[in-house]
């Protein structure tokens, strides 16, 4: 019989013991999840039954609702479980089941009789003693019910840990007569195959040694009609046939000898193969290690480390090469030869000058290498030489025909760079070159792409400032009409009241200084989309006043509405005294300290110190060079800023307050600080406070005393016509002309402005003056004027608006109009326009 078929016919029947083991375990796992199966059944009914027996203690303990509901869907589960038990089918289990149904319907009806007893008589009655004594009955029959099922569950959960053990035990049985039944098939198998394969195997080999030591009259002698008798009987052959062509030991051993030439230049041919290959995969690693980065110090790096690691080498580095110096600058030397490069010295940011041997011919574009350094006279190889290296390549980085760079690569042996190495290191370069050329442009992208986003940001901001300085303008109007009435009263009253006390004066005074510090900042709206005049009015101050002035500004700001929060602010005004005078304008430097009081308050929502002080700064000091300069600090021990904040927190629209904030409080000191010539510093660290320091240049000339104003001639008596459509205005313009002597008719808009100067006209009693607002409702100031002027050609007209000051500022003077006043006006100005246009009295 052939051995396929034997192997055939056993693996049959190994696969059927296999195919009966499987079909027993299968049964008996089918037999162990059933029980599994009832024991868990099992598990679930004990776990309702001792759950409805809790809450039937807890309903006859508290008579809650919930525990009612609770127990009815308890309740309503186990019944469900014991419906659905059909796993438990033995007569016993059966019988069990059936008693837990008739228990469980019993129990039912006892728990609804208590659940539906009516509320307890009152303790202490008889009736309260017959109805404890019964629920008393009735949960004890519940809990013997309860007792009852727990005791024929825990019976089911032990038949069927039962049957378990023993579909378990069968399963084992199986295993074990099964797997001896296989035990007895492989011990089998296995003697047939010794018997028919191993021997004959065996013989083979012996006959094998044999015939090649020289004994070809050996012969095996296997007779078997199997496949091993046919290769015996094959061998048999073969014996019979190298006897008529054997050939001589001297002719196989000269063809041993040509042989092993040949073999040993094939091996040398595939190790310069493998090493080929290997500076290939490290030229692989080295490109793709180099293009994944895109600065120039991180490449350099890359090539010399892998070319310490894996080539390698004892000292390598990079150099730049300046074309204009003509020399070479160190850019990276590797960490392995650190040391050496101590030594020589070969640092970085080194120069080398190009000698005349291997440095020139290598910035030309010449791959060098020196077989032995110390045979060579030049400064260069001389140093490398001192360090105790003997051979060296230098690869120049081209990049289109231009040399920016040298690599070199050195050894402590001589002769040690093979002519593979020197290519590789060639090519290397060349890579090199690529990878540094691709970061120089990546880097110029770079620039160009900041440089385009800036732009955008800037035109963004441009655009954003452009359409807030439009809204602005028309806010600026409107406050303008409303303080106007406050600037006539206060100017009046501080000017007329000579009974004032000091305390009153004092007052009106800081309410003057507020509204002029709001006019000039409504006037200054306008510079968010609006190039600034270039030429600014600057007048001496007093820094300390100022100072007071506006710690008394912002008084609420720092000490009322924090209070209210229960939150203390103190305030510790530092001013030296005898300080110089500077020059500046008082409403804007008045704001911006204001501007910083007011960042300085939210910086300390804790409360804490607010520091305002004046002080010198004398020259050296915290590097000032030049003359002194007077300092006003605003200082706050609140939480301070890190250094990213510190470094934007001058940007227009930075906040770090969130909605609160706009981002143009220390933007508009700084244009402030600009526009003075001034300095600004902030010295601040997160959780210690922050101090703004404002600087500025004493002037070099003494201030002298401002030039007395003197009063303007106005005529005694003059009849004025007042057009405006705010009531308040009108009535504030006509107290403080009437208060000076004039005759004064107010005019509720343009219209009505028109129809009285043409009704005066007509009774001879032409008015010497017109002063008429510019943006009214259906007939503006422009008509108005129109009107007077068709009327009266010689009648002055005066416009009052809220956009005087970019009128004037623009040279955008109406036709018809012959003075130009803003708002809010000033009497002084008010009297000078009054005095150049009439010259006429009443």
């Amino acid at each position: 019989m052939k051995l396929a078929t034997r192997f055939q016919l056993m693996g049959l029947f190994s696969a059927a013991i296999v195919a009966m083991i499987v079909v027993v375990l299968l049964g008996t796992a089918q037999r162990v999840q059933r029980e599994l199966s009832k024991n868990e059944a099992a598990g679930e009914m004990l776990h309702a039954v001792t759950a409805l027996r809790y809450l039937t203690l807890e309903y006859v303990l508290r008579h809650e609702e919930r525990a009612e509901a609770q127990w009815q869907l308890r309740s309503d589960s186990l019944e469900h479980l014991i419906v659905q038990a059909d796993e438990f089918q033995d007569q016993e289990e059966a019988q069990l089941l059936a008693g837990l149904r008739r228990t469980h319907t019993s129990l039912d009806r006892l728990f609804t009789t208590l659940a539906s007893q009516p509320r307890k008589p009152p303790p202490d009655t008889p009736q309260r003693a017959v109805a404890d004594e019964f629920e008393s009955r009735l949960s004890g029959q519940i809990a013997n019910k309860m007792q009852s099922m727990i005791s024929d569950v825990l019976r089911l959960s032990e038949l069927s840990r039962s049957e378990l053990l023993a579909a378990q035990r069968r399963e084992s049985l199986a295993v074990a007569v099964f797997g001896g039944l296989a035990l007895l098939a492989v011990a089998g198998t296995t003697l047939v195959g010794y018997r028919s394969v191993a021997r004959p195997l065996a013989r083979l080999r012996e006959g094998t040694l044999k015939v090649g030591g020289g004994d070809l009259d050996f012969k095996l002698g296997v007779h078997t009609r199997d496949e091993i008798g046919e290769l015996a009987r094959a061998f048999d052959g073969m014996t019979d046939k190298l006897k008529q062509t054997t050939v001589s030991r001297d002719d196989l051993a000269g063809l041993n000898t040509a042989l092993q030439a040949e073999m040993e230049v094939r091996q040398l041919a595939e190790a310069r193969t493998t090493a080929q290959l290997q500076r290939l995969n490290l030229l692989h690693q080295i490109t793709r290690s180099i293009g994944e980065r895109q600065d120039l110090r991180s490449i350099f790096q890359v090539v010399i480390r892998s070319l310490e690691d894996q080539m390698p080498i004892d000292f390598g580095c990079i150099c730049l090469y300046d074309h204009a110096g003509e020399q070479l600058l160190v850019s990276c030397v590797g960490l392995q030869g650190s040391a050496l490069a101590m030594e020589l010295p070969i640092i970085e940011r080194t120069h080398i000058a190009v000698d005349a041997n291997g440095l020139a011919r290598c910035v030309r574009g010449e791959l060098v290498y020196e077989a032995d350094i110390a045979e060579v006279n030049f400064p260069f190889p001389r140093r490398l030489a001192q360090g105790g290296l003997r051979s060296m390549v230098l690869a120049p980085l081209l990049v289109e025909s231009h040399v920016f760079g040298v690599l070199v690569a050195a050894r402590r042996q001589a002769h040690s760079f093979s002519s593979g190495e020197c290519e590789f290191l060639r090519q290397l370069s060349e890579h090199v070159a690529l990878a540094a050329n691709q970061s120089e442009l990546y880097a110029a992208l770079q620039r160009a792409y900041d440089e385009m986003r800036q732009t955008q940001q800037a035109s963004l901001q441009q655009e954003r400032l452009r359409a807030l300085g439009q809204m602005a303008s028309g806010i600026a109007h409107d406050i303008n009409n409303a303080i106007s009435p406050v600037v006539l009263y206060t100017e009046s009253l501080l000017e007329t009241e000579a009974g004032l006390s000091e305390h009153a004066r004092s007052c009106l005074e800081v309410i003057k200084r507020a509204i002029d510090d709001v006019a000039a900042t409504v006037a200054r709206m306008r510079e968010f989309y609006r190039v600034r005049e270039p030429q600014l009015t600057l007048a001496p101050l007093d820094a300390n006043q100022l100072l007071q002035q506006v710690a008394d500004l912002t008084r609420a700001r720092w000490n009322d509405m924090p209070q209210q929060r229960g939150i203390t602010i103190r305030l510790a005004m530092e001013a030296l005294p005898g300080l110089p005078a500077i020059m500046g304008v008082e409403g804007e430097l008045r704001e911006a300290l204001t501007n910083l009081v007011f960042n300085a308050v939210d910086a300390m929502p804790e409360g804490g110190v607010l520091t305002l002080r004046t002080r010198l700064m004398e020259q050296g000091e915290q590097g000032l060079q030049g003359a002194r300069r007077v300092c006003i600090e605003v200082g706050d021990s609140g939480v301070g800023m890190d250094e990213d904040t510190r470094r934007r927190c001058l940007e227009p629209f930075f906040t770090t307050k969130g909605e609160r904030g706009t981002g143009l409080g220390l933007a508009m000191v700084y244009g402030m600080v600009e526009r003075h010539s001034a300095q600004i510093d902030i010295l601040t660290a997160p959780g210690e406070g922050s101090t703004v320091r404002l600087s500025f240049a004493l002037p070099t000339e003494p201030a002298g005393p401002a030039p007395a104003q003197s009063a303007p001639a106005l005529p005694q008596r003059v009849r004025v016509l007042a057009v405006d459509d705010d009531p308040l205005v009108l009535k504030s313009m006509r107290d403080i002309l009437e208060r000076d002597g004039h005759l004064v008719t107010a005019a509720d808009g343009g219209q009505a402005g028109i129809d009285s100067f043409r009704a005066a006209q007509a009774r001879g009693e032409p008015y010497a003056l017109v002063i008429t607002d510019l943006g009214m409702p259906y007939v503006d100031g422009r008509k108005v004027a129109q009107s007077i002027k068709e009327m009266s050609p010689s009648t002055p007209v005066i416009l009052l608006t809220g956009w005087g000051q970019r009128i004037v500022t623009e040279g955008d003077l109406p036709v018809h109009v012959d003075r130009v006043l803003g708002k809010p006006p000033k009497l002084r100005e008010l009297r000078e326009a009054m005095a150049a246009c009439c010259t006429t009295e009443v």
